[in-house]
């Protein structure tokens, strides 16, 4: 029976395998370069990319249901995308910083070939398998109290240590030379930004700060920035939306709303996607088609797969059910429409990125600014209020009548019939055949809801 872990333990495991990722890593270069070096992001003994990793492993494995070959491949997705993803935040964040040599750590993958990915994901499957295990039997025995008072306390010192290093990397460095006649607070904090400084010097090799005029001047969402991506998910999102209308009016004869969102033609599946492709795979841009084929084969693949997932899991929801066609993966997704991901990728990031990006950076600096933050609000309401109609409709099966004001309102403008209007193909879990995979997804959520009603986690 699937058990959807809860947020408590979700975090319990975070800092557990980031801890024990940081310490792999100590480890394997106090053995190979004999020196000690804390590689981590902040100065924690915590490189968070582990425990995101495995956070991911833990909600997305057991649905595979023991296929080990399947497993390997989204540890492998997984494990890339997260390193990718961490790797571009580390840059965005720190965009005052000149990073000279490669940030590679042990289990990044990145220059090795993907023979070195594979064993890298073989490793982390292995880890999962036999480790895994080990720490849901010490979160048992330690008490509930004792553990989240260590679990509340490490993610507050985390917090506050993720912050100041965001400060000193932003603000450039400070030494204590230059703060001798200051107050005794901007001494401290020069002793915090030289501490960082000479951390992150031992473990990087060539950093340097940069001024403003060095990072690229002041041209709009320059780079692989926070603004173009806010950028391409809308664009992305609207003619996703836009080609799947299409599509459904050719084959079945209908137009079908294929938005993901109450208000708009936007398609958050297309948007985040088209997010995901860009930040995972330019780094094949400059290789042959067949690499940015493959490697959108498989993150399409597996990005699909989890949305799929995702949905059925917070909000007890089916879009979309392959179940029907050959080679299917859980009705989830399946080897066509991993197909049709490796040619959108590869059109994506050798034809279409590039002169998105090229028309995006043309933007006025302070226009583009206020229309991108702007976008941004309403997104966000957008969102947040398709949410809470979603759960509200998941709701209404088994609490039909309004618990308060805001129930009311979602059942007086978005009931039962809007809903269905709106996504024609969405299916509630419940009404599904049981004792298959979303059968076994919903009865692990009505577990872990008894478990929590009744004090306590199983």
């Amino acid at each position: 029976m699937l058990s959807v872990p809860s947020l408590f333990e979700l975090t319990f495991y975070l800092l557990a395998y980031s801890f024990l990722g940081w310490l792999v890593e100590v480890t394997y270069y106090a053995v190979a370069r004999r020196r000690f070096l804390n590689r981590g992001f902040t100065s924690l003994p915590l490189i968070l990319s582990y425990g995101v990793t495995f956070d991911l492993l833990i909600i997305v494995l057991p649905t595979l249901q023991g296929n080990h070959v399947l497993a390997l491949i989204a540890t492998l997705v997984i494990s890339s995308v997260v390193d990718s993803v961490f790797d571009w935040v580390t840059r965005l964040l720190s965009k005052k910083i000149r990073w000279e040599a490669e940030r590679e750590r042990l289990f990044s993958g990145s220059g090795g070939g993907i023979l070195v990915s594979v064993a890298i994901a073989a490793a982390l499957y292995l880890v999962y398998l036999v480790i895994h295990p080990l720490l849901m039997t010490v979160r048992l025995i330690l008490p509930d109290l004792l553990l989240k008072i260590i679990v509340i306390a490490v993610a507050a010192l985390l917090a506050l240590d993720f912050i100041s290093v965001i400060v000193v990397l932003r603000t450039g460095r400070t030494t204590r030379f230059e703060s001798e006649e200051r107050t005794l607070s901007s001494r401290f904090a020069a002793d915090i930004s030289e501490r960082v400084w000479g951390r992150l010097e031992r473990a990087y090799p060539g950093i340097e700060s940069v001024s403003s005029e060095q990072a690229g001047g002041y041209v709009f969402a320059k780079g692989l920035c926070i603004d173009k991506l806010i950028w391409v998910f809308l664009v992305s999102a609207l003619i996703g939306d836009l080609i799947e209308m299409c599509y459904c009016r050719l084959t079945g004869g209908v137009w079908m709303s294929r938005s993901s969102v109450l208000y708009g033609p936007f398609s958050v599946v297309w948007g985040l996607g088209a997010v995901v492709l860009t930040v995972t795979l330019q780094r094949l841009a400059g290789k042959a088609d067949r690499h940015v084929f493959l490697g959108g084969f498989i993150i399409g693949g597996v990005y699909e797969y989890m949305c799929s997932l995702f949905t059925e899991i917070v909000f007890g929801t089916v879009f979309w059910d392959y179940s029907y066609m050959p080679l299917n993966i859980g009705g989830r997704t399946n080897v066509l429409y991993c197909f049709f991901w490796g040619v959108l990728s590869v059109v994506w990031i050798k034809i279409i990125y590039p002169r998105m990006s090229a028309l995006i950076e043309k933007l006025p600096v302070l226009a583009g600014q206020l229309i991108t933050w702007a976008i941004v609000i309403l997104m966000v309401c957008n969102g947040l209020l398709t949410g809470a109609a979603m759960l509200r409709y998941k709701a209404r099966d088994t609490h039909p009548e309004p618990a308060n004001a805001v129930d009311a309102f979602l059942d007086k403008t978005y009931d039962d019939a809007f809903m269905e209007k709106r996504w024609p193909n969405m299916v509630r879990t419940g009404e599904k055949e049981q004792g298959g995979l979303i059968g076994e997804i919903e009865a692990g959520l009505e577990a872990t809801l008894e478990a929590v009603s009744g004090g306590g986690a199983e």
